[in-house]
């Protein structure tokens, strides 16, 4: 495929932070990008060259945004799968409609998953209050109800600890469709977040681990507490994935370490991951350069690791902090542009490095343990 060369103009579906570090990365190589997005507040917009305000389902706007870039690319999975389509009868889109559509739903991307024999965590498509019940003695209980599509950091879901809980589960998530999802017994979270450019060539950043408050990423770890042959798996995992899905860009495959040391797919995110922010800082490369290096035909970069390191999320007021993080030696901040710092919002993250297999099993403040 013909390289997508600097100068070029990269389209990026989607207006937030995501697309904001994308742009940022994209303008250290010499292009330019360009958002579409529906919202008025769009903090990618605020570092790029144009932001079409648009909806995603504004035929003339998208194929005017076509017109004016040389490849697509998204920083939200859950962009219509009818304007991907679209936009791809006038410009390359990477990754395209197919992968997205399988990873928009959650039932079909285990049910991908697990055809490919790879782990995942024992579930049930639900659709009504008697496959729920049905589902709920397949699977056990405590588990989780999720809506098969849209939702992040806990909304769209409930846990059902017992069979009081499953009265009016469904109603409480927005209704049908939905995923009944086991509880496992796990020791930690971890994710991977791998890139695959449009020649096929793979690289992956070190595994990760990811705790969560109120089901909000609080802190990613680099690297996870891992074996060597655990992280490799994970990675192998992750690139096996991405090769089914045919996926050009950035895959985030997050998983769960059971107790007895299995990896089990959790979810995927074709797109960059909030787990992937202490890559900027940390690794020779990063997620997001990455990403414009694999959507436009340039080689990959090198995803090595020379410093360990800790990423927080500031969600909210938490931004506030951002004159003790300047001054702490060896924290690194990143802000978002975001004008409100409503509770729980991702407002930026802080990197905080440390020498390779240097970094403390207990962290100050009671973080982590």
């Amino acid at each position: 495929m013909p390289i997508i060369p600097p100068g070029s103009t990269i389209g990026i579906l989607g207006g937030g932070q995501l697309g904001r570090m994308t742009a940022l990365a994209a303008a250290r190589l010499g292009y330019r990008c360009h958002i579409f997005a529906p919202d008025a507040e769009a903090p990618a917009a605020l570092v790029s060259a144009a932001h079409t305000r648009a909806a995603f389902d504004d035929g003339p706007a998208l194929d005017r945004f076509a017109d004016a870039v040389d490849v697509v690319t998204l920083e939200w999975e859950n962009v219509p799968t009818a304007a991907v389509e679209r936009l791809a009868e006038r410009v390359p889109v990477r990754p395209g409609a197919a992968a997205l559509a399988i990873c928009q739903e959650r039932v079909a991307e285990k049910r991908f998953v697990q055809g490919l024999g790879i782990g995942v965590t024992p579930f049930a498509a639900v659709d009504s209050a008697a496959e729920l019940a049905r589902a709920a003695v397949d699977i056990g209980l405590p588990a989780v109800l999720k809506t098969t599509r849209l939702g992040y950091d806990g909304k769209g879901q409930t846990t059902l600890r017992d069979q009081a809980d499953l009265e009016g589960a469904l109603e409480r998530i927005g209704g049908g469709p939905a995923i009944l999802e086991a509880f496992v017994a796990f020791d930690f979270e971890l994710s991977v977040v791998t890139a695959r450019g449009t020649d096929g060539a793979q690289a992956s950043f070190d595994p990760v681990e990811n705790r969560h408050a109120d089901h909000v990423l609080a802190l990613t770890l680099a690297p996870a507490r891992l074996s060597t042959a655990q992280r490799d798996q994970a990675i192998a995992i992750a690139e096996r994935i991405t090769q089914a899905l045919d996926l050009v860009g950035v895959l985030g495959v997050e998983m769960f370490c059971t107790t007895d040391g299995r990896l089990l797919v959790n979810e995927l995110a074709p797109r960059p991951h909030n787990s992937g922010h202490w890559t900027m800082d940390a690794c020779r490369t990063d997620q997001f350069e990455q990403l414009v290096r694999a959507v436009c035909g340039l080689p990959l970069g090198d995803p090595a690791r020379h410093h360990d390191a800790i990423m927080r999320n500031l969600l909210g007021a938490e931004a506030d902090e951002w004159a003790g993080i300047l001054a702490t030696p060896g924290d690194r901040l990143h802000l978002y542009g975001k004008v409100q710092a409503k509770p729980g919002r991702k407002m930026g993250h802080v990197n905080r490095l440390y020498p390779l297999n240097g970094r403390p099993e207990r962290l100050e403040g009671g973080e982590a343990s």
